[in-house]
């Protein structure tokens, strides 16, 4: 197989540590630019907003541009997005990092997962996008933690140097051994929202807008949550997130073969039932460390597994547009990702955190009830001609 795979893999890896890295240090970066927990919280839903929002848009944008030029210059942009966030001196400034660090983070993803699929041979596809893949696994469980093992011990920016400096080494692997790698067709952006058409695909979709919805207005404010709730160092809370990083990777493998081999349906409507019911019930868990620590490899492990079954079902919907609608899912998450977090926000200043996971739950019980009318009537798989019909 090429070799150049695992040079997406890494930029996957660089990329996936920007994404999640924040939720980590929302209380150091409060303390040291004088905002509040909601204000840093911000920082997740822009960063997530934008991430949904450029990546198609871009694509469709550069859609002549040779990939390795433009993989360059995305990495240079987004090189200037993190050295941003190391100097900002003001939450204003570090936000316009975040939105550069995004948008050209979205682009670099898309192009992991494309050119994945066309630089090797059909019969390597499938293992070569499952090795970006892993690049993206891999930054939850380990880069993760390491950032924020650096961020307790020399400050929140501490991270976005590493990821910089990993940045510049991931410039020089493009530019020595990439190689030219001509650009494909891309599917316009009209046709792509056209399958939306569909009630099953447009309900399935808000499904995963829901589920990260939910999952994020806790998720994106644990760090608080373990050190107000439940008086854990800086430490103990890295400790956690490499747990929950370990368990979620876990739990993707798990899901997806349970959707083998019990179907989509069934795996997706049982285990969002358990999903919405383990965030609910984590605050409670809380007294207890070896409990908590339980609820959260359960909570984790779901987080993950529901995906995969997603996916298989979008492919058992529409497999002529199966392509297509992984990137609307994709979008669909970070807009829930977003809007979780917005909403996690709002929970924080105006209540206590400890009510985040109710409020979280409750998306998640109308994730079931989306999933489950999606579901509900038998709809013919789409066409291609169909999916596009205007």
């Amino acid at each position: 197989m090429d070799k150049r795979i695992y040079l997406l893999a890494i930029i996957s890896f660089v990329v996936g540590m920007v994404e999640l890295i924040i939720g980590g240090l929302l209380d150091l970066v409060a303390d040291d630019l004088g905002i509040s927990l909601g204000q840093a919280g911000l920082l997740i839903t822009v960063f997530s907003l934008a991430f949904a929002i450029a990546a198609p848009i871009l694509l469709t944008l550069t859609v002549k541009m040779e990939r390795s030029r433009l993989m360059m210059i995305s990495l240079v942009v987004f090189l200037a997005g993190n050295i941003v966030a190391v100097f900002s001196p003001f939450y204003s400034v570090l936000l316009v990092g975040r939105i550069l660090a995004a948008a050209s983070g979205s682009l670099l993803i898309a192009l992991c997962m494309t050119m994945a699929s066309y630089i090797v041979t059909e019969q390597y596809r499938a293992r070569a996008i499952g090795i970006v893949f892993m690049g993206i696994s891999a930054s939850l469980v380990l880069g993760v933690p390491i950032g924020l093992m650096l961020g307790n011990a020399f400050g929140w920016r501490a991270p976005f140097v590493l990821i910089s400096v990993l940045t510049v080494l991931s410039m020089a692997g493009v530019y020595f051994f990439m190689g030219k790698v001509a650009p494909k067709p891309a599917v316009p952006i009209g046709e792509q929202l056209r399958t939306l058409k569909s009630r099953k695909i447009a309900l399935t979709q808000t499904t995963s807008f829901l589920l990260m919805a939910g999952h994020l207005t806790f998720y994106g404010y644990l760090t608080p949550f373990l050190k107000m709730k439940m008086g854990l160092d800086g430490n103990w809370v890295s400790i956690v997130y490499l747990i929950f990083g370990i368990a979620a990777v876990i739990g993707g493998g798990i899901g997806g073969l349970m959707a083998d081999r019990f179907g989509a349906k069934p795996v997706i409507l049982t285990l969002i039932a358990l999903f919405g019911v383990t965030i609910f019930s984590l605050p409670f868990a809380a007294f207890s460390l070896p409990l908590f620590l339980i609820v959260v490899i359960i909570w984790s492990m779901l987080s993950w597994a529901i995906t995969p079954a997603i996916h298989s079902y979008l492919i058992e919907v529409s497999p002529q547009t199966s392509d297509i609608q992984q990137t609307l899912n994709n979008s669909a998450v970070h807009m829930g990702m977003a809007f979780g977090s917005m909403i996690g926000g709002i929970m924080i200043e105006s209540t206590s955190v400890e009510l985040n996971a109710a409020a979280g739950s409750v998306f998640i019980v109308i994730a079931l009830g989306t999933a489950a009318l999606s579901m509900a009537k038998r709809e013919r798989p789409l066409t291609a001609a169909e999916s596009f019909k205007k």
